[in-house]
C-alpha cells in the first residue's frame, strides 16, 4: 500500500529544487535577467539554466522582455490565486468588506512568507488617484508596515533569525518593533514608496502568535491628524476583529 505523500520520507527532487530557486531569485530581483546572469547566480551550469528557462517559458511561469532577458510571466499568478484562495485569514478579511461599500483609502492584507511579506488580501481605494496594490506582491518584512506590525509579536531571537545578515541594523529595528509593540500598530513613512503613509496592525491566532498584517495606506500629502487618527482606529480595529474571528483572546493584544 502506498503512504499518504505526507508520511513518505522527504526527497528532494534536484531539478524542481534548481527551477524554485530560478523563480525565487527573478522574485528577488524584481527585474528581467538574461540566462548567463542566472547561471551566474545560482552558480549552475549554462546548459542546466537553459533547460530550465525553456521547460518554464513552455509552462508560463517565465517569459522574455523585448532584450531577450528573462523575468516572472503570468503563469504563477494560478499559483498565487490558488494560495489566496485557500488561506483562510485571506477569506476572514474579504468577508469583513463584503457588505461595505469600497473604502476611502486602500487596505492591504499580508502574511509572512520567510523574511518576507505577501500580500494576499486587497481593498483598494475607491478614489480615481487612490494608491493601488496587487496580490501577490513581495517585500521585506523588515520594510513594510504590515512586516513590522507581526514581527513586533514575534521573539526578538526569531526576528533575528529571519533577517538576513546586513539587511538592516538589527538594534534600531528591535528598537522600532518594541515601540510598534506598546503602541499597538506599525507605522511605514514612505519606505515602500515615496508619497506613502501607512499604519498597520497585526492579526494573531489563538496563541497570540501574528497570522498576518492589515494595513491602511495614505497619500502623505493629503494627512492631517484628524484623518490619521480616524484611518489608524479603522486598521486597528479591522485587525482586533479579524483576530477575533480565527479565535484570538482580547488579553493577548
Amino acid at each position: 500500500m502506498d503512504l499518504p505523500i505526507t508520511d513518505r520520507p522527504a526527497a528532494r527532487v534536484p531539478a524542481v529544487a534548481r527551477a524554485v530557486s530560478l523563480l525565487d531569485l527573478l522574485a528577488r530581483e524584481r527585474r528581467p535577467m538574461s540566462m548567463a546572469g542566472l547561471a551566474a547566480a545560482l552558480k549552475l551550469p549554462r546548459s542546466s539554466v537553459h533547460g530550465l528557462c525553456g521547460t518554464l517559458l513552455d509552462c508560463g511561469y517565465l517569459r522574455r522582455v523585448d532584450n531577450g532577458a528573462l523575468q516572472i510571466g503570468p503563469g504563477v499568478m494560478t499559483l498565487a490565486a490558488a494560495f489566496v484562495a485557500s488561506t483562510h485569514v485571506a477569506a476572514e478579511f474579504d468577508a469583513l468588506w463584503r457588505e461595505a461599500p469600497a473604502p476611502d483609502e486602500t487596505l492591504i492584507l499580508s502574511v509572512l512568507n520567510g523574511a518576507d511579506v505577501v500580500y494576499v488580501g486587497v481593498r483598494n481605494s475607491a478614489r480615481p488617484l487612490g494608491l493601488a496594490f496587487s496580490l501577490g506582491m513581495r517585500l521585506p518584512a523588515w520594510v513594510a508596515g504590515t512586516g513590522k506590525a507581526m514581527l513586533a509579536w514575534l521573539p526578538p531571537d526569531e526576528v533575528r533569525a529571519l533577517v538576513p545578515p546586513g539587511a538592516a541594523d538589527l538594534d534600531a529595528l528591535l528598537a522600532d518593533l518594541a515601540q510598534t509593540r506598546e503602541r499597538g500598530y506599525a507605522v511605514d513613512d514612505g519606505h515602500v514608496r515615496d508619497g506613502v503613509y501607512s499604519i498597520a496592525a497585526p492579526v494573531l491566532d489563538a496563541a497570540g502568535r501574528p497570522l498576518a498584517g492589515i494595513a491602511v495606506c495614505l497619500n502623505q500629502a493629503t494627512l492631517d491628524a484628524d484623518r490619521l487618527e480616524r484611518q489608524r482606529r479603522l486598521v486597528t480595529e479591522a485587525a482586533r476583529t479579524l483576530s477575533r474571528r480565527l479565535g484570538a483572546r482580547e488579553d493577548l493584544r
